[in-house]
């Protein structure tokens, strides 16, 4: 019992240190850990831009121009999107912002659709940022011998490695002469293949450059989710020039597809704790004070010329401005009826060559069947062999199979176009239209058979004038035998009854 009293406080002491240790440990790898583990980067600050970005709606003016931005070529603005080139050969269109950009990291956001017939498009779309404005020429409808980026999106297979669709950053100095033979391989920095042609939803393309590195995210345009980027490719250690344009471009060649722009957004990045002061500080003040009386005196006739029209126009007082412009609704039913009308029109080609395939078809097994007559007749009289008798039978079977089989697709053709018309005349709230032209070619051919009627019988009179005598006496107090005009009048009388039944039921 003794030694169980002397052994506790040697057991305590031994305790103690080492908990003492297991805490110096620990405090030491607190203290170590921030400098051999990496903390995660925080990331930029994010400044839109207007003057350097467009988007609809109503994004171009009523002189065809888009603000802060020029046009050049065959570039087409409209309310929602720019068309840079349309789906026709040789054409070449670009736009470029007016001002130049004088901040160093930015990230650009392009959202664009590519859309063709054809199996392969041509040639292909570019986003550019350069020291110039390189508004027309050969490489993608911009100039060439930039200085700065492109990155491109080359839809074309020039060198035939069907490595095509792609997506290319090329870098300039302004000196190199770009490489159309082998698509910009021997001088890209990086690539990425991805098909951006005829995509269900619009394409986005997220690039950024950020202490000195490009990266380029690109969304595949299956989704529509706006956020939904998948890594394309990067660039290190790249230098573009500090000062410089946007730009957008296109072109075709012998192959053609419709270039279109819906949103390129520009967006200032600054490192973290370096944002830039708001833009109500880059101002000075006697500008801001001048900017606010002028808005000030616009809007006091704004004000003034509602007052003159709501005075002017009473009636239309308080009608919603949103009733004035197309809702989303009724543009996705406009979109609907205009795909069935070209469904229509395809289908109704369809069933006109189909027709003619079927009367040529038809010449083809006449002809043969009368060679077959032919050869038979001359059988009977031993000149023609089995073989050649069996051949002919063979080809007739062949063409009366061929025959059946388009009389078979020419009627289902033929129903789905009966199927699409009366889906279409369901739609249209003017149903009766059709009817009523149906009713008047009625009448129209009976009149028209009358009249045939009538000028027989005049004929006959004419060829019989003394059986005309004989029937119609000379003089009489009432005329027995009707005459032409008595029976126009009939005529008339009958059709407005008809057609008036027709309308009654």
């Amino acid at each position: 019992m003794a030694v169980s009293t002397a052994s506790r406080p040697a057991v305590r002491a031994h305790i103690f240190i080492l908990t003492f240790l297991a805490a110096l440990i620990f405090h030491r790898a607190i203290a170590d850990s921030p400098a051999g583990v990496p903390t995660p980067e925080e990331p930029p600050h994010r400044r839109f831009e207007y003057k350097y970005s467009f988007k609809g709606p109503h994004l171009s003016q009523s002189d065809g121009s888009v603000p802060f931005w020029i046009h050049s070529g065959n570039a087409i603005p409209s309310a929602d999107q720019v068309r840079i080139t349309p789906s026709l050969r040789s054409q070449r269109g670009s736009v470029w912002t007016k001002n130049r950009i004088n901040f160093e990291h930015w990230e650009a956001e392009v959202t664009f659709r590519v859309s063709g017939r054809g199996r392969m498009g041509a040639d292909g779309l570019a986003v550019w940022f350069t020291a110039q404005q390189g508004l027309d020429g050969p490489v993608y409808g911009a100039a060439d011998k930039w200085n700065g980026v492109g990155i491109f999106f080359d839809s074309f297979d020039n060198d035939g490695k069907k490595n095509n669709p792609a997506i290319i950053v090329v870098g300039n100095n302004g000196n190199l002469v770009y490489d159309h033979q082998n698509d910009g391989t021997t001088q890209a920095l990086g690539t990425c293949l991805r098909d951006f042609r005829n995509k269900p939803y619009p394409v986005r393309a997220k690039i950024t450059y950020y202490k000195k590195t490009l990266t380029v995210m690109i969304n595949n345009g299956f989704t529509p989710d706006r956020e939904d980027y998948e890594f394309c490719t990067k660039v290190d250690n790249m230098i573009v020039p500090r000062e410089g344009f946007f730009g957008i471009s296109a072109a075709t060649g012998g192959l053609a597809d419709d270039h279109d722009v819906l949103s390129f957004l520009l967006f200032r990045l600054s490192e973290p704790g370096q944002q830039p002061p708001p833009p109500e500080f880059e101002i000075p003040k006697e500008e801001k004070d001048k900017y606010q009386e002028e808005f000030q005196n616009f809007q006091q006739e704004l004000d003034k010329k509602k007052e003159e029209f709501q005075k002017e126009h009473p009636d239309v007082q308080g009608e919603p401005i949103e009733d004035l412009y197309e809702s989303v609704n009724d543009r996705e039913i406009r979109q609907v009826f205009e795909g069935q009308n070209r469904i229509h029109l395809e289908i109704k080609q369809l069933h006109r060559q189909l027709a003619m395939i079927l009367d040529e078809q038809r010449r083809y097994v006449s002809v043969i069947t009368d060679e077959v007559a032919k050869k038979g007749a001359n059988a009977e009289s031993g000149q023609l062999d089995t073989a050649g008798q069996q051949q002919l039978g063979s080809v007739l079977a062949t063409q009366q199979e061929v025959l059946k089989n388009l009389n078979e697709l020419r009627n289902s053709f033929y129903d789905s176009l009966k199927q699409i018309g009366s889906a279409q005349h369901q739609g249209n709230a003017a149903m009766g239209t059709y009817e009523t032209v149906q009713h008047f070619n009625d009448i129209k051919e009976h009149l028209h058979t009358v009249k045939r009627d009538v000028e027989h019988l005049v004929q006959r009179n004419a060829q019989n004038p003394a059986e005309k005598v004989m029937k119609c006496p000379e003089v009489p107090p009432m005329p027995s035998c009707l005459s032409t005009v008595h029976f126009a009048i009939f005529i008339v009388i009958q059709s407005v009854l008809f057609f008036c039944y027709i309308m009654y039921k």
